[in-house]
């Protein structure tokens, strides 16, 4: 793909790393010297030391090739107004990091992709790392629903018992869905079945509507994973 990532700061090197190490053919536009230089020095793509709000810029970005624009900049109007510009060009996929939850609307009005507030939701996932180490990964889906990996302890109630098992003994909640499992030896990830025995070491991965609540987390064997 041909990329073109608005700003190189704690967001935009991240991602113009992942971007090159993938093999897309990158531009970088940042309107801070230093980082321009830091990043063009560093990795393989274009930058550009300029302003993506004007046209001109773009446009020196070959802004007509890009499969996808990103804005990454700390500034919600900068971001708006290069998701702007980037629709009048018809770029296929414009995303845009939102700073400001009060803006979320104006970004959902302009038909622009989002990632609301990153330092929050990295903040967030440190906390739950501390309050909660049993989980290993986890995405939180709407309100209350969450996607997470934990692995199963030799003391969990549901090691030794199927799937079936576990939802007839009450284990398991009609809102809870085990749907892949990582075991040692196995390659890749079996996909449970409702005769499938869930074994001690196992790393499930868990759709669970009411989220990962610690009595939830007991039947894996992790008593002790309980937010403070």
């Amino acid at each position: 793909m041909y990329i073109i990532v608005v700003g190189a700061g704690d967001i935009g090197v991240p991602l113009i790393d992942i971007a090159t190490s993938s093999g897309n053919e990158v531009v970088v536009i940042e309107t801070d010297a230093e980082r321009a230089d830091r990043v063009a020095d560093e990795y393989d793509c274009l930058v550009l030391n300029d302003d993506a709000t004007s046209h001109e810029a773009l446009l020196d970005a070959n802004i007509e090739r890009a499969d996808a624009l990103i804005s990454t900049t700390d500034r919600d109007a900068t971001n708006i107004m290069v998701c702007l510009l980037a629709q009048e060009h018809e770029v296929p996929a414009i995303v845009s990091v939102v700073h400001d939850p009060d803006h979320m609307n104006v970004f959902r009005q302009i038909g622009v992709n989002t990632m609301q507030n990153p330092q929050e939701l990295i903040a967030e996932y440190l906390y739950r790392a501390v309050a909660r180490p049993a989980i290993v990964d986890y995405m939180q889906i709407g309100e209350e629903a969450e996607v997470f990996e934990i692995e199963v302890t030799e003391n969990a109630p549901i090691a030794g018992t199927t799937l079936v098992e576990a939802a007839e003994d009450g284990l398991l909640h009609d809102e809870v869905l085990i749907v892949a499992i990582e075991r040692e030896g196995q390659d890749p990830p079996i996909t449970p079945r409702g005769e499938t025995e869930i074994e001690t070491g196992d790393l499930v991965t868990v759709y669970s509507g009411f989220g990962a609540d610690p009595e939830l987390t007991d039947v894996f064997g992790h008593p002790e994973d309980r937010l403070q």
